[in-house]
């Protein structure tokens, strides 16, 4: 396969394949390419079935835009935790039937009135808690539904600005099952803000609110209510949920990455070598 000057093998088999400097290089190509360009690379390339998660978060609507302009049929999954805020909900209506979404729907196997009733409201349990929480309600259903579509490309609408915990995202990572493809990973909020605007897509209904990352109820506080981006999810306690790391990237300890010396970081797993299928 080539992109510039590169030759990128990704795909044996029909399932994924990379080689540790192909991610490498493929990452410093991808800087030159705009998102666009590199979601019509991966569309094209990278092994199936693939798939785009989606939190229907703040800007959400430009993700979801860019991969269904040109894989209409893509399938959208959506973790339902079932507290969500009702604007989201309702945004997710509003974007499923104007973008004609193929929405896939995952939620615990455990309703949030059955987790009440045996555990508490855990996120109010400490860190401990939370994470315990974000497990049965977030991961493990994204885990599930990775298995269950067989998935070997995940599309993600995460950009480094968003937090100091994404600030070496990759465009691409591998972890030895499938890929992860963050195509507005260089992406400033200027950018989000003009894709909006040219294509007259709307925020999420609480982003006039000060909200600017949006996830559950219980855990998400407008930027009126704190004193920083940080404070604005768990309670400033931590950032990330579980979904998204580049450290510890799919459930792999720390210490089993290792980043690319030059260009983005690649977040990539040593101890689990890409296989040949």
């Amino acid at each position: 396969m080539t992109v510039g000057a590169a030759q990128i093998r990704i795909s044996e088999g029909g399932r994924p394949k990379a080689d540790l400097t192909d991610l490498a290089r493929l990452n410093q190509v991808f800087t030159e390419l705009t998102a666009e360009q590199r979601i019509r690379y991966a569309l094209d390339h990278f092994a199936g079935p693939q798939i785009l998660k989606s939190s229907f978060g703040a800007q959400s609507a430009v993700s979801l835009h860019l991969l269904t302009q040109q894989q209409p049929d893509m399938p959208v999954v959506l973790i339902d935790t079932g507290y969500l805020f009702d604007e989201t909900y309702q945004f997710i209506e509003t974007l499923q039937s104007r973008l004609g979404l193929n929405l896939v729907i995952y939620r615990s196997e455990k309703s949030p009135a059955w987790q009440e009733a045996l555990y508490g409201q855990r996120w109010l349990q400490g860190l401990d808690g939370l994470d315990a929480y974000n497990y049965d309600n977030k991961v493990e259903p994204m885990q599930r539904a990775l298995q269950d579509l067989n998935v070997a490309t995940w599309f993600s609408g995460v950009r480094r600005i968003q937090s100091s915990s994404r600030v070496n995202t990759p465009f691409v990572q591998f972890n030895g099952d499938y890929y992860k493809v963050a195509p507005l990973a260089d992406w400033h909020d200027k950018h989000v803000f003009d894709y909006l605007k040219a294509h007259d897509l709307p925020y999420h209904p609480l982003w006039e609110k000060g909200y600017v990352s949006i996830g559950d109820v219980h855990t998400t506080r407008s930027l009126n209510q704190v004193e920083s981006l940080e404070q604005t999810r768990f309670f400033g306690l931590k950032r990330e949920c579980g979904l998204h790391k580049t450290d510890g990237f799919a459930g792999v300890p720390r210490g089993h990455q290792r980043y690319a010396p030059s260009g983005p970081a690649l977040a990539i797993c040593e101890s689990r070598r890409p296989r040949k299928l």
